[in-house]
């Protein structure tokens, strides 16, 4: 059995035979002048037509941003609909592991689907446990997910580490890249010719600042990519997300700088917390965030509401007790914010 075959078996049964929604555009080639097929209005505004349900010039335009074929791009409505969609399709009775501290939806996603989810807790330094992922797969899990840059911690896995993690589990292992753009590392993509068990997950929700449009993308082995789209809905793109990403994509040089410019005030905020009295720790980050260890983090985050400023308190999270995670934002955004826990810390 080839590789491409086996991850397929990972998929439902029932998902692989089964014959996807076809919509009227799915079965129209070629340029068309009038259109009777779908039963639209015919009064022409930006939205009387139904958006493309294939995404064919957006999976052009970043299969060349990424440098990946476009048989391994799946379009969704932001990346947490692809989250949504490999719990759903993967193999009746298989669980799904995550490896806390990491992004809280996972869980959400396979707990919706009735899926049983399994933890490989990550080490108290923040690094994979291999013989904890390699028990999950031997317990029966066939989906990993492995968030890097980590949320919360902010920390990135190199290619290696995900790569033995390939090796130890014997299903799926996908690779949420939220932050990937902030990153000093390089993307998992690099790995998908020779991982075809690999699947890695980006947005444009964060460094391309369309968080509000929800676009995310899944990059995968193609059988993978076709399971993925005979299961989401058939128009679940809109079509001003999609005339909008293809705008933006005209212009990467300007989300370049804006990346620089928030990696740049990284480096400062961290440096200014480390510090103040009261900050115990600032762990290093690889996304547009910070998580720092304070003495008294709920202290410090209703000051900081009182003062009109929202954080998040990652306190509960495992192994982050007494940890704020502070998003970078702009200059202004970043010396008001530490203005105030100046304050805090002296007592004032």
């Amino acid at each position: 059995m080839n590789a491409r075959n086996e991850v397929v078996s990972f998929v439902k049964a029932y998902v692989r035979d089964l014959k996807p929604y076809s919509t009227a555009r799915d079965e129209f080639s070629g340029r068309a002048e009038v259109f009777l097929d779908a039963n639209e209005s015919p009064y022409e505004s930006e939205v009387n037509r139904y958006p493309d349900p294939r995404q064919e010039d957006l999976k052009t335009a970043i299969a060349a941003l990424k440098g990946v074929n476009r048989e391994r791009i799946f379009v969704g409505n932001g990346s947490d609909e692809a989250i949504d969609l490999l719990t759903r399709i993967i193999e009746t009775g298989a669980g799904v592991t995550i490896t806390p501290p990491t992004y809280g939806m996972y869980r959400v996603a396979a707990a919706s689907q009735g899926v049983s989810v399994l933890e490989a807790p990550l080490t108290t330094d923040f690094l994979l446990d291999y013989e904890a992922i390699q028990g999950a797969s031997e317990a029966g899990s066939r989906l990993l997910f492995l968030c890097s840059p980590n949320n919360p911690v902010g920390n990135q896995l190199s290619l290696s580490q995900i790569e033995r993690a390939l090796e130890v589990f014997n299903g799926v292992v996908v690779v949420d890249e939220a932050y990937i753009d902030f990153a000093s590392g390089p993307s998992a993509t690099d790995l998908l010719e020779k991982n075809d068990r690999l699947v890695v997950i980006q947005t444009f929700s964060k460094a391309w600042g369309m968080a509000g449009a929800r676009l995310g993308v899944a990059f995968a082995n193609p059988g993978l990519v076709a399971a993925l789209n005979k299961v989401k809905l058939p128009y679940n793109v809109n079509t001003l997300t999609q005339r909008y990403v293809l705008e933006q994509l005209q212009s990467p040089a300007v989300i370049l700088r804006q990346v620089a410019e928030i990696t740049s005030e990284r480096a400062r905020v961290a440096q200014e917390l480390g510090r103040l009295p009261r900050v115990v720790e600032v762990l290093p980050s690889e996304a547009n965030f910070i998580l720092f260890r304070v003495d008294d983090p709920r202290a410090l985050f209703e000051r900081l509401r009182r003062e009109g400023i929202i954080i998040r308190d990652r306190s509960r999270e495992l192994y982050c007790n007494g940890c704020l995670r502070m998003t970078i934002g702009t200059k202004d955004d970043n010396d008001r914010t530490l203005s105030t826990i100046v304050r805090w810390a002296r007592g004032e």
